[in-house]
């Protein structure tokens, strides 16, 4: 395969799901190739990741800056030197500007640990535990200004078991996030590509 989607990865932790999509981009059919690791964090684990597969990075403390929206725009003009066509969020754990949402409009993706539009924000695996839900899940969704919303790309559904803990569902859904993102990124890569 020639031409291959160019994407950048933000993190702000140990990067799983960063992994997960490094390693579909390193089969030769896979239609993306990761361009840029960000962070927010300079001690995020899957920075030692990055580096170690030669992926270059870029490390932006947030604290550093006036605004959420000056912060994103530093972000944002790192990502496009490297001729960014999609985003990925893999645990990035900031809430975006709307200046970003829009300067990147369907062209930035999440993943979720629930099966939107259930159990928004941080802390989903323990609302849906504390819910009594009998099946959870993962979500890979466009983003858009309002907090794990927007267009659904793809869904994995989990069951909840009686005794399941935040810690064990939260490792059968991470299960499925590593399978369902970079199936999402290919679909997207594709449409761009065709």
């Amino acid at each position: 395969m020639s031409k291959k989607v160019k994407v950048a990865i933000l993190i702000s932790g140990r990067g799983s799901n960063m992994r997960a999509l490094v390693q579909a981009c390193e089969n030769p059919e896979f239609p993306a190739e990761i361009v840029l690791i960000v962070s927010n964090k300079k001690d995020a684990a899957g920075l030692e990741f990055a580096r170690e597969k030669k992926i270059p990075t870029a490390i932006f403390d947030h604290k550093n800056f006036a605004s959420r929206e000056d912060f994103d725009k530093k972000m944002s003009e790192e990502i496009s030197k490297f001729g960014t066509e999609i985003i990925c969020l893999a645990g990035f754990m900031r809430l975006l500007s709307a200046w970003f949402v829009e300067r990147w409009f369907d062209r930035l993706i999440n993943i979720h640990p629930s099966l939107l539009p259930d159990f928004k924000g941080a802390d989903a695996v323990g609302d849906a535990i504390k819910a009594g839900a009998k099946i959870s899940g993962c979500t890979v969704h466009f983003v858009r200004e309002e907090m794990d919303s927007g267009p659904i790309i793809l869904q994995a559904s989990v069951p909840v078991i009686d005794g399941d803990s935040k810690e064990t569902l939260a490792a059968k859904i991470l299960r499925e996030e590593h399978r369902i993102y970079p199936e999402s990124l290919k679909i997207i890569c594709q449409k761009i590509l065709s």
